[in-house]
């Protein structure tokens, strides 16, 4: 990279610490850390441009969700994705409410957190530079919430929408039912997950049908990924 991004990691533990700098350093991240809150956020008041923090929930002093609230409000753009061995629905949910933009599970595979990681810093980027998002020859636009595919408009309901712009923005990211129903459908819903198999083939139908590269792809057994 010419110019590295900056990750901060907030965790406790010594041994994830070292890990994560090793790694995330190896991958050509600069790397900043905190064991609590109190330090994160003096970190955060003398580094401004900190555009990601990989932030645990249980810390001491402040907990990382109340930690994750107060960064929010603070600064919206940062990007936080809670790492935690807490992994109960709860959990994930009031991380998410606090303003958390995504979530892994201890113990992680690294290789998925590091394109967690690039798929946020992403996010950053096209909401810094475009409202247009493109893959291939799809485009969406923010703006107007139109949507092309090799240059013809296609018809889409605000669900279907909803759901495309999701997964386009985790491209190359599998996301499964619970995560998408999550995201586009909100916590509240209490409908069946079969929802999300069902405007996946609407979206099929429409993004994809009359095309020999298909682009939304089912990962058996884990759920769906636009790639």
């Amino acid at each position: 990279m010419a110019n590295k991004e900056t990750i901060l990691i907030v965790d406790d533990d010594e041994q994830i610490l070292r890990f994560l700098k090793l790694q995330l350093t190896h991958n050509e991240y600069d790397v900043l850390s905190a064991t609590n809150g109190e330090d994160a956020l003096k970190i955060l008041q003398n580094k401004k441009d900190i555009p990601l923090i990989l932030l645990d929930i249980m810390l001491p002093g402040i907990d990382g969700v109340s930690l994750c609230s107060n960064i929010k409000s603070i600064n919206p753009k940062i990007k936080i994705i809670m790492v935690s061995a807490k992994n109960t629905s709860k959990d994930v949910i009031n991380s998410l409410d606090s303003g958390a933009d995504d979530y892994v599970k201890k113990p992680f595979v690294f290789d998925e957190l590091l394109a967690r990681i690039r798929a946020n810093l992403r996010k950053t980027n096209n909401q810094e530079n475009s409202n247009l998002i493109i893959f291939e020859d799809l485009i969406v636009d923010r703006n107007t919430f139109e949507v092309k595919r090799s240059g013809e408009i296609i018809d889409l309901s605000r669900t279907e929408y909803d759901l495309l712009e999701y997964m386009l923005l985790n491209n190359n990211i599998v996301q499964s039912r619970e995560q998408i129903l999550d995201r586009v459908w909100g916590y509240q819903y209490m409908g069946n997950d079969n929802i999300v198999d069902v405007y996946i083939k609407y979206l099929r139908d429409k993004i994809d049908k009359d095309h020999d590269r298909k682009l939304i792809q089912t990962v058996r057994g884990r759920g769906y990924v636009i790639k």
